[in-house]
């Protein structure tokens, strides 16, 4: 048959026989072939549409729900169906519950093929589950109204603003089986809700004689064993008092804090240059909440680090040259674009490959934006780095090209060498400048010593910075504890202190390595 013929996109409304369309009703009992996204509808079941059916070319598609193993391929294979019906007995009528274009993506899918394909489509609309549930509810909707997929929502992932905005009402649809409502009510109380918010279920909306209408906490939505397809649920919009502060209110209030009308005096005085010197601070505090192992104050920390972010985009906004929103936009493509193995077709076999494809990427990405190529392996390494992390990057890259001892006596003997040389400068009494030269030497050699172990120095000297501070600590207590001033103990009276911390020490270590074996023996 030719494709010219159309495809009639019909809506059979919220339920109610008596709301369905004229032009609706005369294609369904036109004698074309009619193929029914689901017979579960109510308007399908009334004389004389129901008796005038009976009589006609009419197939109902719920037996791909059956046949297919997720939601997705459901609809796939229906759109395939309405397209076979289609080819080979040209004009026919799809009709599905509701309106056609809201809620439908069987219908979104099938346009989306039709107008590649050229086949003609025709859409005949009707009252949507929308209409009918606002109308249940008695809800004027005033702002911007949100209209989800129930099965869209997933309560182990952050709901992102754009699916969930708790500044607007929202309705709730295909909330079709308890586990739906409990995976709704999660992802509720994790974008924000509070547990006893009030919402309405919303059954049979528009359908007379069984609509039904309950208002009940958000902690019980999942209680009621009776949600079928045709169970919506309403949230009203949350009271901006209770609403959970999201990245965007941030920027909002970066901006506020920037407004030279009324703005803060010291944020209005701040530069791109003036802020440097506490993003560094900010990312050091961050490192020391992770070495303290305590979640809220890296919380609290990264909160920090991330008003460093959204300061300087403000600045750079106020210059015309990028915002907040392009700073997300820019690394988000960076990571999809260099993890091909996660969002494209590449495939790797472990981590180090990962890292190669991540350095050719980055060569190309640079080459495209006509950066020039570097002279030398070592150009582009960040000189704001720490000294032991960039002594670190440089030894990683020398390595690369093969400038490397052949085994860790080689290394060790460096180190050997390099602090005679420093002991050779300090004994013979040289200048300070040849003290610190020799002592960059050994440095270096030491971060090498570290990156054959694969041992990060930055990292090894804040954790023997830390085991210092404890131990002196234990030095202070006991000094207070002889009530004497710390000043008024000897070198040898301090050594015996910190001998008996580093004591303590391996008496904790080895009753947490007896408790970790007693309990790999339990299990």
């Amino acid at each position: 048959m030719s494709s010219s013929l159309p495809i009639y996109i019909v809506g059979l409304g919220p339920g109610d026989a008596e709301r369905l369309p004229t032009q609706a009703y005369a294609l369904l009992t036109s004698g074309l072939p009619v193929l029914l996204r689901t017979a579960r509808h109510p308007v399908l079941t009334v004389d004389p549409l129901l008796t005038a059916l009976q009589r006609l070319p009419v197939s109902a598609l719920d037996d791909e729900y059956e046949q297919n193993p997720t939601f997705d391929d459901t609809y796939n294979a229906i759109v395939a169906r309405v397209l076979r019906v289609h080819a080979a007995q040209g004009e026919m009528v799809y009709a599905v519950p509701g309106h056609p274009l809201l809620g439908e993506t069987t219908v979104e899918r099938l346009l989306q093929t039709t107008r590649k394909a050229g086949i003609p489509t025709r859409i005949i609309g009707a009252p949507s589950f929308v209409d009918a549930c606002l109308e249940a509810i008695g809800v004027a909707v005033t702002s911007n109204l949100q209209v989800v997929d129930a099965l869209t929502l997933h309560p182990e992932e952050a709901a992102p603003a754009e699916v969930l905005r708790t500044g607007s009402p929202l309705l709730l649809y295909q909330v079709h089986s308890r586990e739906v409502a409990s995976q709704t009510k999660l992802a509720l109380m994790h974008a924000g809700y509070p547990d006893d918010f009030r919402v309405t279920i919303i059954r049979s909306a528009g359908i007379p004689g069984q609509e039904t209408v309950q208002e009940v906490p958000l902690y019980t939505l999942d209680r009621d064993p009776n949600h079928d397809h045709l169970t919506s649920v309403w949230i009203p919009e949350l009271p901006v008092e209770q609403r959970r502060k999201s990245f965007y209110d941030l920027v909002r209030v970066m901006a506020r804090l920037r407004d030279p009308e009324g703005g803060c005096p010291w944020d209005l005085k701040q530069t791109h240059q003036t802020l440097r010197k506490y993003v560094l601070e900010e990312a050091y505090e961050v490192v020391e909440a992770i070495d303290r192992d305590d979640p809220d104050d890296l919380c609290e920390e990264l909160g920090d680090l991330l008003l460093q972010v959204v300061f300087h985009a403000q600045l750079a906004s106020e210059e015309g040259l990028f915002e907040a929103d392009d700073v997300c936009a820019t690394i988000v493509e960076k990571l999809i674009r260099r993890h091909p193995h996660v969002f494209g077709e590449v495939k790797v076999s472990g981590a180090e490959q990962v890292l190669t494809n991540w350095e050719a990427i980055k060569a190309t990405e640079k080459a495209e934006k006509g950066k020039e190529t570097p002279v030398s392996i070592l150009d582009g390494i960040t000189t704001s780095l720490p000294a032991l992390m960039m002594a670190l990057e440089v030894s990683k890259r020398a390595v690369k090209v093969g400038f490397e001892w052949s085994d860790m006596g080689g290394v060790l003997d460096k180190v050997e060498e390099e602090f005679a040389e420093l002991r050779h400068e300090i004994e013979a009494g040289t200048s300070r400048e040849k003290v610190a030269y020799e002592l960059g030497d050994l440095l270096f050699t030491l971060v090498n010593v570290g990156r054959k172990f694969e041992i990060d120095p930055e990292l090894a000297l804040r954790e023997q910075l830390t085991r210092f501070k404890r131990r002196f600590h234990h030095i202070e207590q006991r000094s207070a504890e002889a009530s004497r001033a710390l000043e008024s103990l000897t070198l040898e009276e301090m050594e015996a202190f910190w001998q008996e911390a580093k004591s303590f020490e391996k008496q904790d270590k080895h009753r947490e390595t007896s408790a970790v074996r007693s309990e790999e023996n339990r299990q």
